[in-house]
């Protein structure tokens, strides 16, 4: 647990060094490069659930700030063509302000706030998450999710992705493992000459687990988005 908090404070210390604005993305270097970057950018700006299948109830709240950390090293060196400062970028930073309501009938909805510090990407996204089964004491909850994300601050770039995903968990106590799988379509248009736009989909799975101490809740999941990894952590509250 020591660990998964460091990256909050991470958070902190590793983005002013990397972080840089995309300025110029006709210096990329050819539509291949720009698709790697793409699928990088989907995996990272993509939506990451960092709850449990179970509904919160009509009366349940998810509230936190969290951060998720992706791999950037495919598309690490192209960062020094197209952001204003020339550096490069082995991992991306996303902090993020989530929101979860429960509704009636086992259904949640959900949304965050994204700006990344020292870039000029922003972002926000949503979902909407039915319980086919809710669980139990001794059934596991079974959830299936749409979900969305925006880019927006980035002159140069739309980026878009919608994903769908089934997921399970099993509470112990204050404990909730879950998993997941499912599969999310990206959309990336460069808004400069000679760059075509790229659409695309990515397989995805995660894991994770919470842990709801009733003063605070934390949860940690680890992704795998076009077999790009992220590791995500959450502190709020959940009741």
């Amino acid at each position: 647990m020591k660990k998964l908090l460091a990256l909050l404070c991470t958070l902190g210390i590793a983005q002013p060094a990397m972080a840089a604005s995309i300025t110029n993305l006709g210096a990329i270097g050819g539509q291949a490069q720009f698709r790697t970057l793409s699928e990088d950018l989907g995996a990272a700006l993509s939506y990451k659930p960092i709850t449990p299948a179970a509904p919160l109830g009509t009366t349940g709240f998810d509230m936190g700030i969290a951060v998720t950390q992706t791999d950037m090293s495919k598309s690490s060196q192209l960062w020094s063509k197209i952001t204003n400062n020339g550096s490069t970028v082995s991992k991306l930073y996303v902090p993020k302000l989530h929101i979860a309501k429960g509704l009636p009938l086992d259904i949640d909805i959900a949304a965050f706030y994204s700006k990344i510090p020292s870039t000029n990407i922003t972002l926000y996204g949503g979902e909407l998450r039915y319980a086919i089964l809710p669980g139990s004491l001794t059934q596991p909850a079974i959830a299936i999710r749409g979900a969305f994300t925006k880019l927006s601050g980035v002159e140069q770039l739309a980026l878009n992705t919608r994903s769908l995903d089934v997921s399970i968990s099993k509470g112990f106590a204050m404990f909730t493992p879950y998993a997941g799988i499912g599969q999310v379509w990206v959309n990336s248009t460069a808004n400069v000459a000679g760059l075509a736009a790229e659409k695309f989909t990515q397989f995805k799975t995660f894991v994770g687990a919470n842990l709801n101490l009733g003063f605070g809740n934390f949860a940690a999941e680890m992704d795998k988005t076009g077999g790009i990894q992220s590791v995500s952590v959450k502190l709020g509250s959940r009741f």
